[in-house]
């Protein structure tokens, strides 16, 4: 049904933040340490971790063990995103003074405006909120044995586990390769603050995020961007009340800063995927709207096989996706491109 438009107002979107600490490439070493079914699909070898592992003590891997089991690395993650920590020490300060009903609220996963009251409760010790913060967060694989680990462990060994366990990794792990870990952090950071005023939000988080389409939903006024490299070449997404959080995978140009004509590798695939004919015929007809698979083969007189190989290189470079099982050009992509390039070469 066609809609007609009598309001003046402008479609409001959200404020993209950016942030960057070593603190939340603790955490989110951590987690991904933890994660064994996704170990495999980082960047980092195998032999990475294993040496990581070997090279800690006992009690260090006892507590890698119990983040394992109870996900805790959620909670050093909803800590870190209470305010700006300078360092480890006013962090771990930080957690010693809380309250038992403060930190399991802090822990305790956003759920949306109508669960707050319910998140309190729960941080009170009652047992029908916790009930019901797990029937609610059932969507995720994780949320209710977490909420309810959080909602009835013992809070001081808690305190003393997250503390322990952020001092083992930051010592062992994360000073040794400070400055290298800073400097790459950094690049990226000032990379997409510089892009900040050149593009509007949603093409800014797509562009850091290599190819999310976040558009704006209620109650977020806020984006905010945290890069890092453990988890590459994952985003990890979150919520906290008002604000979606993706911690990004920092681009390969972040990594090697030394060498400015290196090229974002999207920057490349992009205009690779567009170097043929095929393709661009593909664009010009999902410009107009979405198709089949069938529909493509038809208007292109092409086999099938070929048309799915030409699309399977048009999606790996973020230019299309597939909604409702047909494909559909990702136009914010294309918008952007221009703007990409425009930075890459005036970059130095």
């Amino acid at each position: 049904m066609d809609v007609i438009q009598t309001t003046g107002r402008k479609r409001e979107t959200y404020e993209v933040q950016i942030n960057t600490s070593l603190l939340w490439e603790c955490a989110l070493g951590i987690a991904a340490i933890t994660n064994k079914p996704l170990l495999r699909t980082l960047d980092q070898l195998d032999s990475y971790w294993a040496e990581i592992r070997q090279s800690m003590s006992e009690e260090m891997n006892g507590q890698l063990d119990f983040v394992e089991k109870y996900n805790t690395w959620k909670s050093l993650l909803l800590l870190l995103h209470e305010k700006p920590f300078s360092d480890l020490v006013s962090f771990q300060t930080y957690i010693e003074n809380l309250t038992t009903e403060e930190l399991r609220f802090i822990c305790i996963p956003y759920l949306g405006v109508k669960f707050q009251e319910i998140r309190t409760q729960a941080s009170k010790g009652d047992n029908n909120a916790l009930l019901e913060l797990q029937s609610n967060s059932k969507y995720n694989i994780f949320f209710p044995s977490y909420i309810e680990f959080i909602c009835t462990y013992d809070i001081q060994k808690l305190k003393e586990h997250l503390i322990t366990v952020m001092t083992g990794w930051y010592e062992a792990v994360i000073k040794p390769n400070a400055e290298n870990l800073s400097s790459i952090l950094k690049t990226d950071y000032t990379s997409k603050q510089s892009m900040k005023g050149k593009m509007n939000s949603e093409e800014l988080v797509e562009w850091a995020t290599a190819g999310i389409t976040y558009l704006p939903e209620p109650n977020v006024q806020t984006v905010l961007l945290i890069p890092q490299y453990i988890y590459r070449p994952w985003n990890i997404e979150a919520d906290i009340e008002g604000t979606k959080v993706f911690y990004y995978p920092v681009a390969n140009e972040s990594i090697h800063p030394s060498d400015d004509s290196t090229p974002n590798y999207f920057l490349v695939q992009k205009h690779k995927a567009l170097g043929d004919e095929v393709r661009l015929r593909i664009v010009k007809l999902l410009s107009g709207h979405d198709r089949t698979l069938q529909d493509l083969t038809d208007q292109l007189e092409l086999g099938k096989s070929t048309i799915h190989h030409h699309l399977k290189i048009l999606r790996s470079a973020r230019l299309v996706e597939i909604r409702s099982s047909k494909y559909c050009l990702k136009r914010s992509s294309i918008d952007v491109l221009s703007k990409e390039l425009v930075y890459y070469l005036e970059s130095n």
